[in-house]
Order: C-alpha cells, then sequence, then structure tokens
C-alpha cells in the first residue's frame, strides 16, 4: 500500500484546555445516569479484585514500605540517576533527548518521526504523550498517530478523552463501545465485522483485525515506559494485551517519552515494583507482557531507539518538600477505585489526564494553578483518606490535598474566607462581645434564613440546611442549670 492509499489520520480529540472548575464540572458528571453507573460497576469490581489479590501476600506492607522508600531515595538523587540513565542508554545505541516542557517533547518527538520520512506511527498507551498533547500536535504536522491499546483506542475512535489511568474508556458500556467501532472504524482502516455485537471476545477480535494492519505497515513506534533501570539503561512497559509487545518489535523506529521520576535505580528496586502494580492495578499476580528493551541489537527489535526524558514540571514538584511524593506514583490506579468523588464524577471533571486523588494532586503541581481547574483540583476530595491506604507506594494524597490548598489559599483566591477567618480569630479574642453576639443570635433566630445568604454560599447551601439556632446560647443555659 502507498502512502496516498493509506487511511485519513484520526480525528483528535477535545483537549483540556478551557475546561471549567472541578464543581461545575462535576455536577454536569453526577447528572449523567448512564455515567455513574457504568463507573459504580467498574470500580466496585476492581476494588474488590484487588482487595483479594493483596490479600494473598502477608508481606505487602513491607512491600509497600520498600517502594515507598526506593522511590523517596531516587528522588533525592535523581539528577545522578538520570546521568547514570543516559550514559547507559547511549552505551547501549540509543539516543536521549532531555525536553524541558511539553513544547520540547513536542517538538523532538515531531523532528525525529520526519527524519525517518514515516507520516504515521503506532502507539502503546502513554500518559506522557498524553499530558503534553502529541497527538493533536502531530495530527498539526500531518502525521496520524494510532493508539493500540484497546481502551485508548475506543477512545480515539470516539474522539473522547481518557476517564481512568488503567481503564481509560470505563466511562463506556460494552452497548457504547460495539456502537463506536461499527461506525468509526472504517474511516481509520479496516472496518468493524457485519453483525458486530457487544459481545467481550467480538469487541476484542474486532479490535485485534482493525490494527494488525497498521502493526504490519507502521515503521515507527511510540511509547511511554512505566519504569527504566539506571544502571542498565532498561525501559519497562507492563501491559495485559500484547498491543504493546508489537509496538516495541516491529517498527523500524522506536521512540519513548517517559517522565523523569520513572527511574530507578536497579533491577533489584524493580522486582518490588513488579510484586506491587499488577495487583495494585489489574488485581493479577503479575502481569500478562512485561517487556523490557535497552537500546538496539542488530538484527532484533528497532534500528534506532530514541529516549525524551521529559520535565513538564517535575523538578518544580521535586522542590516541593510536602508535594514532591506525588511524584513516586507508580500509575496503578488503585486510589481511583477507591475514591467516592471519581466513583460520581468520573475523571473528565479532573480537566486533566492524570484524574482521581492522584490528579488531584499531581496535575496542580505540573500545571501550576493560575487557572480555575487547576485551583480547585485539591478541593476535589472528600479527605476521607481511601485513597492512601491502597496507594502501594504510601503517597499520604490527603496531606498533599491540605498542603496545595493552603497554597491556592495563600494566592488570593479565598479573599472572603480569610476576612472572615479573620474576624473570627478577633471576636473569639473577646469573650464579651462573643457574648453578646451570641444571645443576640438566639433572640433573632424566628428571622434567620434557612440557607445562607449571597451568591458565594449558593453552591454550598444547594444540598445543606443552616443548623437551627438554640432558643439560648449553652453560657446563659450553663448559668442557670448547673449545680
Amino acid at each position: 500500500m502507498s502512502r496516498d492509499e493509506r487511511t485519513s489520520a484520526p480525528e483528535p480529540a477535545p483537549a483540556f484546555v478551557g475546561m471549567p472548575a472541578f464543581p461545575e464540572a462535576a455536577r454536569k458528571a453526577v447528572g449523567d445516569a448512564t455515567l455513574r453507573a457504568n463507573l459504580r460497576h467498574a470500580t466496585r469490581t476492581i476494588r474488590d479484585k484487588r482487595a483479594r489479590a493483596v490479600a494473598e501476600l502477608d508481606d505487602w506492607a513491607a512491600l509497600r514500605e520498600a517502594g515507598k522508600r526506593i522511590k523517596d531515595e531516587t528522588l533525592r538523587h535523581l539528577d545522578t540517576h538520570l546521568l547514570r540513565l543516559e550514559e547507559a542508554v547511549t552505551a547501549a545505541g540509543g539516543t536521549v533527548h532531555w525536553a524541558q516542557d511539553a513544547a520540547e517533547a513536542n517538538r523532538i518527538v515531531t523532528d525525529l518521526v520526519r527524519a525517518t520520512g514515516e507520516r504515521e506511527v503506532v502507539k502503546v498507551k502513554s500518559m506522557a504523550t498524553q499530558e503534553i498533547g502529541l497527538n493533536e500536535h502531530l495530527e498539526a504536522e500531518g502525521i496520524a498517530a494510532y493508539e493500540t491499546d484497546l481502551a485508548e483506542l475506543i477512545v480515539q475512535l470516539g474522539k473522547d478523552r481518557p476517564s481512568h489511568i488503567l481503564v481509560p474508556a470505563i466511562h463506556r458500556n460494552r452497548g457504547e463501545i460495539r456502537d463506536i467501532f461499527r461506525e468509526k472504524m472504517a474511516r481509520w482502516g479496516r472496518p468493524a465485522p457485519e453483525g458486530l455485537s457487544d459481545a467481550p471476545a467480538e469487541l476484542a477480535e474486532a479490535a485485534r483485525l482493525h490494527l494488525r494492519e497498521k502493526f504490519l505497515r507502521a515503521r515507527v513506534g511510540i511509547s511511554g515506559a512505566n519504569f527504566m533501570v539506571a544502571e542498565t539503561g532498561t525501559l519497562v512497559v507492563v501491559e495485559s494485551e500484547g498491543n504493546g509487545r508489537m509496538c516495541l518489535t516491529l517498527p523500524e523506529t522506536l521512540i519513548s517519552v517517559v517522565g523523569i521520576e520513572k527511574v530507578v535505580p536497579t533491577w533489584r528496586d524493580l522486582e518490588v515494583f513488579l510484586q506491587t502494580l499488577p495487583r495494585s492495578s489489574t488485581a493479577e499476580r503479575m502481569n500478562p507482557y512485561t517487556s523490557t528493551w535497552t537500546g538496539t541489537t542488530d538484527g532484533d527489535g528497532p534500528d534506532a531507539f530514541h529516549l525524551v526524558l521529559l520535565d513538564n514540571g517535575r523538578t518544580a514538584a521535586l522542590a516541593d518538600e510536602v508535594g514532591r511524593q506525588a511524584l513516586r506514583c507508580i500509575r496503578c490506579s488503585a486510589c481511583l477505585n477507591v475514591c467516592p468523588v471519581y466513583e460520581r464524577a468520573g475523571g473528565h471533571a479532573y480537566g486533566s489526564v492524570y484524574p482521581g486523588p492522584i490528579g488531584a494532586i499531581l496535575t496542580p503541581q505540573l500545571r501550576g494553578t493560575a487557572s480555575g481547574i487547576d485551583a480547585s483540583l485539591p478541593y476535589a476530595s472528600s479527605l476521607c483518606g481511601a485513597c492512601y491506604e491502597v496507594c502501594p507506594v504510601a503517597i499520604d494524597i490527603p496531606e498533599v490535598l491540605v498542603h496545595l490548598r493552603g497554597k491556592v489559599a495563600d494566592q488570593g483566591g479565598h479573599r472572603l474566607e480569610k476576612a472572615a477567618v479573620k474576624a473570627s480569630a478577633w471576636v473569639l479574642d473577646h469573650p464579651g462581645v462573643l457574648a453578646a453576639g451570641e444571645r443576640l443570635a438566639s433572640r433573632t433566630r424566628a428571622l434567620h434564613p434557612r440557607r445562607a445568604p449571597g451568591p458565594g454560599a449558593r453552591q454550598w447551601s444547594e444540598s445543606r440546611d443552616l443548623p437551627e439556632m438554640p432558643a439560648e446560647p449553652f453560657r446563659d443555659w450553663w448559668r442557670k442549670n448547673r449545680t
């Protein structure tokens, strides 16, 4: 097939730019009964299976602590480990590129693809490339990027956005997926089979046949990595379908875009995470496919390998002594599956490729809190602590949420709240004023509204009544009734 005869490029999904703040986006999502049903079924199924898988290990707590310590120690000496990684990758025949931000990473990848003369690439699921909007950038440059992970394919065909770290199409049910395949597959390549039903086996077979053409034709592959081993320059991808291995071995050129926090010092360190990640994510004892590659090898795999190390706000997060623990994340998604907020609002409401509790602390650190959506994310939580309990690297997400809320408040986002707290502190320091205010409030209680007044309190009041004022202050009651 000639390049001119190839299928047209997929249309990019709408970007997250311009998303409303979390409360507004979540309110719309909560009103979608189908979405809530899909999320409730999926998250409860996954978390129940995970709990059983984790319970099989008597040393789970020790593994969790080991993962935390390895990550913390690596982050403390990140510069050293990254330089060691670069040396090892280069010695193995690869080329390392450093990208300070999304724009630089997109430029590097685009230039590398153009140098091959190709106009299309296949991709194995990569959150880093989603983070920087690589697909959209490549499309604007006339390069088609085809997702090969089943869930990512569903999202891409449907011109949708991922809503879960592990299961990007968790918000779709089987009937919706069938309709997407029937309507969209033919435009991008091999059409869905006639009479396609919503049976999982039929949907998977339709995706396999559709993707096989692209695997066999593509000369450029783009991947992420779950881990990078500094001592050998080895990259690791864990997945469940085998699509990753096809992307990593068949193309002539492989480009991997990886966040700098994904490095681990040694293979011995990697062993800990290869136990905790599968159980926390897919509730499996080990991943069906664990692919590793080190540079290039004559006659085996890609002829050229490029590693793009992505910063994009990570060093800024590293400088925050409380917030840096978010960089321990191994993208297992366990925190999403136990979060009551995520279960009801879904991933799209977070306005980021990183949804759920981890997204609520990671995204504001990577992007800052200047926008409404980013400033609202630290408040997208009930602070119940369930996310911390299941995290396999013990990220104290509630602690970071409170820390980031303080930062948002300090930047002037809550002036009225700060003024109210200051006024309350003055009243509490003057007992006479407090007593007079309490008596006045009790005597006028019949006139008090049931809902908090003012536009700023309207959202809070929609689901809450103000507490009823007692007939007299406690101090007066105590004076009359104490014996």
